[in-house]
């Protein structure tokens, strides 16, 4: 990456290329660019009077985003704000929803800046640029509420416990429309994975709530560490999903398969398989599931399998290929009673009927991160 400092010194390239990064750039108006355009309005707002940092990719270039650009500052602690161009539709409108720019959003992200660095970490810029690539490859968006592991520190080569990525609205950029229709401002915020398990038994944006008397305007702070430490925070995360149970249905499993096997003068036996990694998130989020009436799926490359709280009973019915285990609280705390995160074969207590198998780790390849979906 080739970085131009405001004297217009070149510094040293980095191992991506973005372009020049520069003071200004953003600002300048270009013909055509009613989505461009639109953003430096919004940004004008709370920006008024100063240019920011740009990185601007060359036409050719392999990044994604033609453009990121970075504001310095000072309050309500030193931060730097980085706001993407071009998840939206920045010059022609080119998709089919007339109401909708692009995928309907920029990302932005803050920064702690607690050196008062007067550049921004080129780092950040591969991190936007990185997720920019996970959108356009998958066709995959993201909205407020999601969250996804980063599957290890969101800065490279560092030993952050920042480990995992929320999205919620940019407390001070709202939604802008242009020509080429709306687009929403996405504010990252970094986590823990302690953090981000706490997303998982409660609400993405209740959780981030809690944080945010401790993470003003959702500052990323790479230094810090679990939010839960604090007793009163974790206090009041217990709380919520004791009360609420968790908004989260759904988990995507390394392995899950399962079969009917038929018995004599008995009922045909269902045998489910599990892949270890996935029984930790299933026990922690059954519970906070079924019995506040809410169904909740385990979804592996060639198999699906929904839990649902039974009326009456316990039963196994395959729906459109899809296996549904309708289990009452009985059963239901006896799998979670029973069930451990290693290879075996496990009962469940009043569904004789069913058999859960748990496999050794998964050896399949994982591929990128997939966003999961809160509220």
């Amino acid at each position: 990456m080739q970085y131009t400092s405001p004297s217009g010194t070149d510094a040293e390239p980095g191992p991506a290329h973005h372009g020049d990064a520069h003071r200004g750039d953003a600002h300048r108006s270009e013909a055509g660019a009613p989505g461009w355009d639109a953003i430096n309005h919004a940004l004008n707002r709370v920006y008024p009077r100063q240019s920011p940092w740009h990185s601007s990719a060359p036409p050719g270039s392999a990044a994604p985003l033609p453009g990121i650009s970075a504001y310095k500052r000072i309050t309500p602690l030193p931060h730097w704000h980085f706001v993407t161009y071009g998840f939206s539709e920045l010059f022609d409108k080119r998709n089919d929803d007339a109401a909708t720019s692009g995928y309907g959003f920029e990302l932005t992200f803050r920064l702690a800046n607690p050196d008062d660095a007067e550049e921004p970490p080129r780092w950040a810029l591969n991190f936007l640029q990185n997720l920019a690539r996970y959108v356009f490859d998958s066709g995959h968006g993201f909205h407020a509420g999601h969250y996804l592991s980063a599957g290890g520190p969101i800065a490279a080569d560092s030993d952050s416990q920042i480990r995992a990525l929320a999205f919620v609205q940019d407390p001070e950029l709202a939604p802008v429309d242009s020509d080429n229709g709306r687009l929403e401002f996405l504010q990252i915020v970094g986590l823990t994975n302690e953090e981000e398990f706490a997303l998982k038994r409660w609400s993405t944006l209740k959780v981030l709530e809690v944080f945010h008397d401790r993470l003003p305007l959702w500052i990323t702070d790479l230094e810090r560490g679990s939010l839960l430490a604090d007793p009163d925070v974790a206090a009041r995360l217990a709380e919520g999903s004791a009360r609420e149970g968790s908004s989260v249905g759904t988990i995507y499993a390394d392995h899950v398969s399962w079969e009917q096997r038929k018995r004599l003068l008995r009922a045909p036996v269902t045998v489910l398989a599990l892949s270890a990694r996935q029984v930790g998130e299933l026990l922690a989020l059954l519970p906070l599931r079924l019995p506040f009436g809410h169904a909740f799926s385990a979804i592996g490359p060639d198999a699906r399998v929904v839990f649902e709280p039974a009326a009456r009973g316990n039963e196994a019915l395959v729906v459109d290929g899809v296996l549904h285990l309708r289990l009452d609280e009985r059963a239901m705390r006896s799998l979670v009673q029973r069930l451990r995160a290693q290879a075996g074969t496990y009962e469940v207590e009043g569904f004789p009927a069913l058999e859960v198998q748990v496999c050794a780790e998964s050896r399949r390849p994982r591929g990128p991160p997939t966003p999961r979906r809160g509220r």
